[in-house]
């Protein structure tokens, strides 16, 4: 017996409208099946129109008949739900003071906690809806003061910024890098795992560098010895020859050769002043960016085969930070720095 549905104007019209623009193509089709019904047609004739069986052409009847066209807007999708599911608070806590170091890791916790037992697929998947994912671990020394970090910032670094942002100041950030000539290895995009030869010796390109805070004007002393309270007074002179006619400030790391009374001195007879940053503080000093970025673009997964080649890469990338490398690096050199107070310590 063919099921008897009521159609007024406005019905078939919102009918017509909704079978070519709603968003959904299985909604789209309802409405096409519906309209075709509203135009009296045989049942056959609709699903040979419509391209769907007659089963499935009823239950969209059905659902017409249970809410009108709302109904029939209305997309219900079964998700079967994971028996994990039911211990995700009990997990999400031990996983948050436990992260695991691999699946297979937090596939024998799972099990062991829930007697659940899942694949590997399976529980990289629900470790997923956690919100957990592989993350490299960071380091903090272990020495850090968070607090005496969190004063210096305040009291010290943060006032003679906005004087530099003013131009009332000069602030560079002082400190040394040490490449030695070794393979850095870097990640790659490859079809096989690529090897980078290692040159014998271990001879070191040093340099001692100042970046200026607000400019991103970088002066270097560069040598393949040693650095020292010789180099950095070296440098101080080259700052004070740039002529700069406002305050100079250097912020520095507690390096013996940095906080020798020679340094200190020459420092006062150049009206330079020193300003030595927390012990263990890494990550207030600005250029220690710098020497990171240099390794990616010029040393990682990158082979030399003499000291000569090395040392001329590393100059030519620390001479184009005002020219190729400049976007890039006023993008990274901002003057926001990562603080630990919320960071999360391993335990064991």
């Amino acid at each position: 017996m063919t099921k008897q549905l009521s159609f007024t104007p406005e019905v078939q019209e919102e009918l017509n409208y909704e079978r070519y623009h709603h968003p959904v193509p299985l909604v789209q089709k309802r409405m096409e099946t519906l309209w075709l019904k509203s135009h009296n047609l045989p049942h056959w004739q609709i699903a040979e129109l419509a391209g769907e069986c007659e089963n499935t052409m009823r239950s969209y009847f059905a659902l017409y008949e249970e809410g009108g066209i709302e109904r029939l807007k209305e997309i219900t999708v079964y998700r079967p739900q994971s028996q994990l599911m039911q211990h995700s608070t009990t997990l999400e806590a031990h996983f948050q003071t436990n992260p695991p170091a691999s699946v297979k890791e937090a596939q024998h916790e799972i099990e062991e906690m829930t007697g659940i037992k899942r694949n590997e697929t399976q529980t990289r998947q629900f470790l997923h809806k956690l919100g957990l994912k592989p993350r490299k671990v960071g380091m903090i020394p272990a020495k850090l003061d968070v607090e005496k970090q969190a004063a210096y910032l305040e009291n010290e670094l943060e006032p003679r910024l906005a004087e530099a942002k003013a131009g009332k100041r000069a602030v560079f950030f002082v400190d040394a890098a040490h490449f030695v000539l070794a393979p850095y290895l870097g990640w790659l995009w490859s079809f096989t795992r690529i090897f980078i030869a290692a040159p014998a010796g271990r001879q070191r390109f040093n340099v001692l560098g100042a970046l200026n805070a607000t400019s991103h004007q970088l002066v270097t002393v560069t040598n393949a010895t040693t650095i020292n309270a010789e180099t950095v007074c070296l440098l101080l002179r080259q700052l004070t020859e740039l002529s700069l006619g406002i305050p100079i400030t250097l912020i520095l790391d507690n390096a013996r050769y940095q906080h020798c009374a020679q340094v200190i001195a020459l420092a006062k007879e150049l009206k330079i002043e020193l300003c030595f940053l927390p012990p263990y503080s890494p990550n207030l000093n600005l250029i220690e960016r710098l020497w990171k970025f240099v390794k990616k673009e010029c040393l990682y997964s990158t082979y030399y085969a003499n000291f000569a080649d090395f040392k001329t890469a590393i100059s030519t990338c620390l001479a184009q930070t005002h020219t190729t490398h400049k976007k890039e690096l006023d993008s990274l050199l901002t003057l926001k720095f990562q603080t630990f107070e919320k960071a999360q310590l391993m335990t064991v």
